[in-house]
């Protein structure tokens, strides 16, 4: 059998010989080279030679970073530090700090009772239906909750306030680029 480039299969030093020519002990593929004319070859712009059999010129240095994008950067820095900024981050802590707190006591609570009051857990409280299933049921119920509130929070308090500072953040960064304010 023949590989794509002419070469019989298993011939080579490489990971590519067969199952069967190494059961042969290998005394006539250790003789054989892979004849791979890429195999020496330099990835490209690397330690050639150029036409004057010079070195090619090394990589060019990155480019200076212009003058408009620092000062647009600079705007993101000061809208960063500024008051609005900082209320509208203010506001998302309050909220989700300590929900994320609530929803990790209430869940461990739930796996805590789970493991170590097992007869509570299995107090059947309606037909089939026991404390278990109503606290996993539970679990489902506030992760809607806390995503309705999360949703209703993020509208009435911080939406408004991070959309005008977006918009004065993108006047500003358009006026350091100097373009139109």
């Amino acid at each position: 059998m023949q590989s794509s480039n002419s070469r019989p299969r298993g011939v080579g030093d490489g990971p590519e010989r067969s199952a069967g020519n190494q059961e042969d002990g290998g005394a006539a593929s250790r003789d054989a080279t892979y004849e791979d004319p890429w195999y020496d070859a330099l990835p490209s712009g690397w330690g050639e030679l150029d036409g004057a059999g010079m070195p090619a010129p090394a990589v060019p240095p990155a480019r200076a970073e212009p003058d408009a994008a620092a000062r647009a950067r600079d705007v993101y820095v000061v809208v960063q530090r500024s008051e609005a900024f900082q209320e509208v981050r203010g506001r998302y802590r309050r909220f989700v700090v300590p929900g994320a707190a609530a929803f990790l006591a209430w869940y461990v609570a739930y796996v805590v009772a789970a493991t170590t009051a097992p007869g509570l857990m299995a107090r059947p409280v309606v037909g089939a239906v026991n404390v278990a299933m109503l606290a996993g049921l539970g679990q489902f119920l506030t992760t809607f909750l806390f995503t309705w509130a999360y949703s209703r929070h993020a509208r009435l308090r911080r939406d408004r306030a991070a959309l005008e500072l977006r918009w004065d953040t993108q006047e500003l960064a358009r006026g350091a680029q100097g373009g139109a304010p």
